[in-house]
């Protein structure tokens, strides 16, 4: 209740200053402090004020924790570690060649992979590292041939 009428009162305040503004005819500036000034008084009808004091309240309590409960200072080791962990598998994961080191896949029923080990499949760039555009070689070839 008391901070229902505090917000008002903000809300009075400031709307009181827009229509100074205005009778100055700064109409565009007196437009945005009345924008400004209904804020507290939407927050308190819409409850947020409430839930910001919760809010408050949980993170107090939770920075007391913080400070004297060993196990909240576990918790944070297990999610460095779990950090930790994440990280240096992509980091793995960035290494390895593509397919993630594994042989290459066969046709069902051949006798051989559909792509030979040790030579890159058709379309692809010889050379280098792969620029992430060799998806594009064969439209690249058409549109050469085509003198595009």
């Amino acid at each position: 209740m008391l901070t229902t009428t505090l917000c008002a009162a903000l809300s009075a305040g400031g709307l009181a200053i827009a229509m100074l503004t205005a009778y100055r005819r700064r109409f565009l500036a007196a437009t945005r402090i009345a924008a400004v000034s209904l804020v507290p008084v939407g927050l308190a009808m819409a409850g947020l004020v409430t839930l910001g004091r919760k809010v408050g309240t949980a993170t107090g309590h939770w920075a007391a924790d913080l400070v004297l409960k060993p196990t909240v200072w576990m918790g944070f080791g297990v999610l460095a570690v779990a950090a930790l962990l994440y990280g240096v598998t992509r980091l793995i994961s960035a290494r390895l060649p593509e397919g993630g080191g594994r042989a290459p896949a066969a046709v069902p029923g051949a006798s051989t992979p559909a792509i030979p080990a040790g030579r890159p499949a058709a379309g692809r760039r010889r050379g280098g590292a792969d620029s992430g555009l060799s998806d594009f070689a064969d439209v690249e070839e058409i549109l050469k041939r085509r003198g595009i």
